[in-house]
C-alpha cells in the first residue's frame, strides 16, 4: 500500500503586466510549498494570466514546454525533489493550448497535458487537447492531472475512477459564482477514490473574479483549504489512499 502523501497547493494572482514579476513571485511560492512536500500542484495558466482577446495576445507571452518557466520549475523540482503540476500557456507551433507541465522530483518532464474541456474564455485562442490524462505510479499513490473545466466533463472522472487515481492534481482558474466551490468538486468526484489538491487563483482580472478556495480535498471531507483572497499556500497530509471508494 502507498505511504501517505505530502501535498501542497499555491494560490496566486499574476499580474498580466508584468510576466517576468509573476514568474519570480510565484517561484518563490513554489519553493516555499515545497518544503517537506511530495507534490507541489500550481494554478491555471500560472504566471500570465487568464483572459486575453485573442490568440495573438497569448501567442505574445506563450511558453515552449523548455521555454524559462519550465526550466526554473523542472530546476527546482530537482532541487526539492517534489513532484511539481504547474498551468501554462503551451506554444506548440501552429497552434496554441492551455496546458499543464508534469515534472518529476529529478526535474524531468514527463508529460505536458493539454486541458480537454476548454472554458468559453479559452476558446478564443487555445486548442482543445486530446483527452489523454496522464498518470504517474509513486510511492505515495497514482497521481493525475486535470485542468479545470475537465473535472466538469463525465469522461474525465469515469478515467479518474477507472485509471484508479489516489492523488488528483488539479491546476484550476475557477470563477467566484458567489458561493464555496469545495462542495461541487468533491460532488463531481463522488465514486472515485481521489484526493482533489486543487490551486486556485484569486483576485479580479479585466473585470472577471475568480474564488480562490484553494484546497485538499478526499471525498467530503476538506483536509485543509485557503482563503478567497491572497496568495497562499495550503498544506494536507493524504493518508495512504486504495483501499476504500468515496461514496456519494
Amino acid at each position: 500500500m502507498a505511504r501517505p502523501a505530502r501535498v501542497a497547493a499555491v494560490q496566486f494572482r499574476p499580474d498580466q503586466r508584468d510576466v517576468g514579476a509573476s514568474r519570480a513571485a510565484l517561484l518563490a511560492l513554489a519553493d516555499e510549498a515545497a518544503v517537506d512536500a511530495d507534490l507541489v500542484v500550481l494554478p491555471e495558466m500560472a504566471v500570465p494570466g487568464y483572459l486575453f482577446d485573442d490568440a495573438a495576445a497569448v501567442r505574445a507571452i506563450a511558453e515552449r514546454p523548455d521555454g524559462p518557466t519550465g526550466a526554473a520549475l523542472a530546476a527546482l523540482a530537482a532541487a526539492r525533489s517534489v513532484w511539481l503540476v504547474a498551468g501554462f500557456a503551451e506554444d506548440a507551433g501552429e497552434v496554441l493550448y492551455n496546458s499543464a507541465w508534469v515534472f518529476d522530483p529529478a526535474g524531468a518532464c514527463r508529460a505536458v497535458y493539454r486541458k480537454t474541456l476548454l472554458f468559453e474564455a479559452d476558446t478564443v485562442w487555445a486548442a482543445c487537447g486530446t483527452g489523454d490524462y496522464p498518470a504517474f505510479d509513486t510511492p505515495f499513490g497514482r497521481i493525475g492531472v486535470g485542468i479545470c473545466m475537465d473535472l466538469n466533463d463525465p469522461a474525465f472522472v469515469r478515467w479518474v475512477a477507472q485509471a484508479r487515481i489516489d492523488v488528483l492534481a488539479f491546476p484550476t482558474n475557477w470563477l467566484d459564482e458567489g458561493e464555496d466551490v469545495w462542495g461541487y468538486w468533491a460532488w463531481r468526484l463522488a465514486g472515485t477514490r481521489a484526493a482533489l489538491v486543487a490551486a486556485n487563483r484569486w483576485g479580479v482580472e479585466r473585470g472577471v473574479g475568480f474564488r480562490g478556495q484553494s484546497a485538499v480535498l478526499r471525498g467530503r471531507t476538506i483536509l485543509a483549504h485557503t482563503g478567497r483572497e491572497g496568495d497562499d499556500i495550503v498544506r494536507a497530509t493524504v493518508a495512504a489512499i486504495g483501499a476504500s471508494v468515496v461514496a456519494g
